[in-house]
């Protein structure tokens, strides 16, 4: 007797979306800057031309990979009507507020003044590197998270409520889900970022 056995064979791993050669779970993002919404998934290689600047050509900025949690500053402070919200400062200076929603990103543009009095009272905020990376703050449902991240981790949390919204509130097991995010960006940071794992979720283009 023939003994048969069900061979099963792995979904192709993502290509980079610059060469083609096949992705790490755990991979980098280029963004183009006229087209801010959308992120290129890119192999370590790729990312690594973009971070010595040989290839940018004005056009493309690496996604950076650090993440920090930040103490303040007060919610009241950054004058806006939510607790789950994250900030990106644009190339030619506005800050705009994007809110997490069933819908996606909903946006309202930071008062400048407001802006310039958080950096010069929190300095790290001055670091943040203008459109690709993001100042996140979730204080709401028991949770006080303040951090400057990648924006594809801002992302991957539109994704995740936009995906996982249920009813009026968002549901017990979205904000489960959001209290594990910001339990991981905790592990990303002592870990050294997306390097240091090839555990990491992948941010496909426009998430």
């Amino acid at each position: 007797m023939i003994n048969r056995t069900v061979v099963r064979t792995r979904q192709a791993p993502e290509p980079c979306e610059l060469c083609g050669a096949p992705l790490r779970a755990a991979h980098d993002h280029i963004l183009e800057e006229h087209r801010e919404e959308q992120l290129l998934c890119a192999c370590r290689p790729c990312a690594l031309l973009f971070e010595r600047g040989a290839a940018s050509l004005g056009r493309f900025q690496l996604v950076p990979d650090r993440r920090v949690r930040l103490t303040g500053p007060p919610l009241a402070d950054l004058g806006v009507p939510v607790g789950l919200a994250f900030f990106v400062r644009k190339p030619d200076g506005p800050v705009v507020a994007h809110y997490p929603s069933p819908v996606g990103a909903t946006r309202w543009d930071l008062d400048a003044a407001t802006w310039a009095r958080l950096t010069t009272e929190y300095e790290q905020l001055s670091s943040m590197r203008p459109a690709v990376e993001a100042f996140l703050v979730a204080v709401v449902r028991g949770m006080d998270e303040r951090w400057l991240v990648p924006i594809d981790d801002c992302h991957r949390l539109v994704a995740l409520v936009r995906g996982e919204w249920k009813g009026m509130s968002g549901g017990q097991q979205l904000w489960t889900r959001i209290a594990r995010f910001f339990a991981e960006l905790s592990a990303r940071e002592e870990k050294g970022g997306r390097h240091g794992s090839d555990q990491g979720g992948q941010t496909r283009r426009g998430a």
